[in-house]
């Protein structure tokens, strides 16, 4: 099973080379996203590539802010996607986790590293954030799930640490 190596092998990488990931690879990356399953197929998961250096850097800054830091969360990545739900949706959250998933194994599937970056929520929540939002044409009540951050791996790809024990049950 190809997909079940993919899901072994997949890391998260905080580390990247500054070339930027071409846009046709990042549109294949995004529509694995849009085939994400949604409670009752709803489909309430918004997402914004993230490829203009100065945005980006302004959005790492916002990020860092709320994580008390100065230092970049998003580990140097060139671009990322953020992803966003109908903040009416009682499944937002679980939707948009589906959907980073899928972002992620599919940019392994095309060699492009992947970490989940969080605090989108309170980034989108603060004034800069909507501002952001609007600004780009986002309508609508959204809040923030999680960064893609995307790149090319700077060294190494990380192994998988062992599994812990003892995660299966059964009742037969």
């Amino acid at each position: 099973m190809e997909a079940l190596a993919n899901l072994k092998n997949r890391r998260s990488i905080r580390k990247y080379k500054d070339t930027m990931v071409p846009k046709e690879v990042l549109e294949q990356i995004m529509e694995a996203g849009l085939y994400a399953a949604s409670g009752m197929n709803r489909q309430p998961v918004i997402m914004i590539a993230v490829t203009n250096k100065e945005m980006r850097d302004r959005m790492s800054k916002l990020n860092a802010k709320v994580m008390g830091s100065d230092k970049d969360p998003f580990y140097g990545a060139p671009c990322l996607i953020v992803v966003l739900a109908e903040r009416e949706m009682r499944n937002r959250v679980y939707d948009g986790s589906l959907v980073m998933g899928n972002l992620m194994q599919a940019a392994f599937d095309s060699g492009v590293g992947s970490c989940w970056i969080h605090r989108a929520k309170e980034v989108f929540d603060t004034e800069e954030g909507k501002e952001i939002l609007k600004s780009i044409g986002v309508e609508g009540d959204y809040e923030g799930i999680g960064n893609c951050i995307l790149g090319y791996v700077d060294g190494e790809y990380p192994q998988a640490a062992p599994r812990k024990e003892n995660r299966i049950f059964w009742i037969e």
